[in-house]
């Protein structure tokens, strides 16, 4: 079993960009130039690496390697995307990272990449991409191949070396056990079970208990054998429940236009751990949005937009205006569900006006902006 931090340090202590391996300061696929960048970097990976895993890292610094960390990313429908747009779409995956010296919430990211075997290409065009391309590394670059397209394997007993390297230990699951429930998880409440004699999944967070059902918030669930956070937001209400065989969690998000809030649920995963030493997570998007008057959604959303327009402006709000801020991300995320489409764009520009004087407003958005991914990908 491959220890991911371990695997992350070895990666950025010897070696530079390569064919198997690349790393990034941050990727914004939820933008269109993003999301073909990442994609083109995927197929060259896979086209190179046709008979091992790729990497990218994700939350490093170009020049020094240093360590920045990224926001906590969730993966469950990435392979969606990748088979939307990819011809021969490898296997792949999205971790977060947890490095003990990053702020709360910031993880590393890391892609891992598995061919099947055949040449990849873009399904279909996308940014200034063509469909049809392939791509392949040069060194650190990925570059268009339009003949002598031939997989080669280059770098499997590198691979396997590195993740050799990577592997895990009695000790650093036990350190990582008493790390989670001792030091970072304080003030919250904690616990810990261990599956198949193997694995370990730690989880904390705010709980309480509604009508005879235990919900949590300020969630953090871990897989400590991997040291990969598999759950992690700072809102959103969760249910946790486990037996001999498996771990299973359901995300709920609270959405309402003024009082009338109710809880819904967005998605189911479970974790299914087997006598082999593997394990298998299921992901199920069970959302349901409200539906509401469209007449009413136009006001609200004409009224999101003017409250931008005037932080946008330097225009210092009103009493009244102050509380509407503080439901932004929940009234775009409503008029988005509704068909308001270009809600996402405002959502967007959004984070980019509250980031600074209304934190809380930004940390909604971001939370309202995964739950839309979510949704998209799906």
């Amino acid at each position: 079993m491959i220890n991911k931090r371990l695997l992350v340090k070895n990666l950025l202590a010897h070696n530079d960009e390569n064919s198997f391996y690349d790393k990034k300061r941050f990727i914004a696929i939820g933008e269109r130039e993003g999301k073909a960048k990442f994609l083109k970097h995927v197929c060259a990976l896979a086209n190179s690496n046709p008979f091992n895993n790729s990497f990218i890292v994700v939350g490093v610094e170009d020049e020094d390697n240093k360590i920045i960390g990224v926001d906590f990313f969730d993966d469950s429908k990435i392979q969606n995307l990748v088979n939307a747009y990819l011809q021969n779409p490898p296997l792949i995956s999205y971790e977060n990272i947890p490095f003990p010296h990053l702020e709360e919430g910031k993880v590393v990211g890391l892609v891992t990449i598995k061919s099947n075997g055949k040449v990849c290409s873009l399904k279909r065009n996308i940014w200034k991409y063509y469909g049809g391309s392939v791509y392949f590394r040069e060194g650190s670059i990925s570059l268009p191949k339009v003949f002598d397209i031939e997989l080669k394997d280059i770098n499997s007993k590198t691979v396997a070396t590195i993740e050799q390297h990577a592997r895990n230990n009695i000790e650093l699951t036990l350190d990582g056990v008493i790390d989670f429930l001792n030091n970072r998880h304080k003030d919250l409440e904690s616990d810990y079970k261990v599956f198949k004699e193997q694995f370990v999944v730690c989880w904390a967070g705010n709980k309480k208990v509604v009508k005879g059902e235990t919900y949590y918030n300020r969630v953090d669930i871990e897989l400590i054998n991997e040291q990969v956070k598999l759950f992690y937001s700072n809102l959103d209400e969760v249910t946790i429940v486990y037996d001999e065989h498996s771990f299973t969690t359901m995300e709920y998000v609270q959405l309402g236009l003024g009082g009338n809030q109710k809880y819904y649920p967005l998605e189911k995963v479970m974790i299914q751990f087997e006598n082999n030493g593997k394990y298998q997570i299921q992901s199920t998007l069970v959302f349901e949005p409200p539906q509401y008057d469209k007449k009413t959604l136009h006001h609200i959303y004409n009224t999101n937009n003017s409250l931008l327009s005037k932080i946008e402006a330097k225009i210092v709000l009103k009493p009244n205006e102050e509380e509407d801020i503080m439901h932004l991300a929940d009234t775009y995320l409503i008029c988005y569900l509704n068909g308001f489409e270009e809600a996402k764009e405002e959502m967007e520009k959004g984070r980019k006006l509250t980031k600074k004087h209304y934190p809380k407003v930004y940390t909604s958005l971001k939370e309202a902006l995964r739950i839309i991914r979510k949704v998209r990908y799906n």
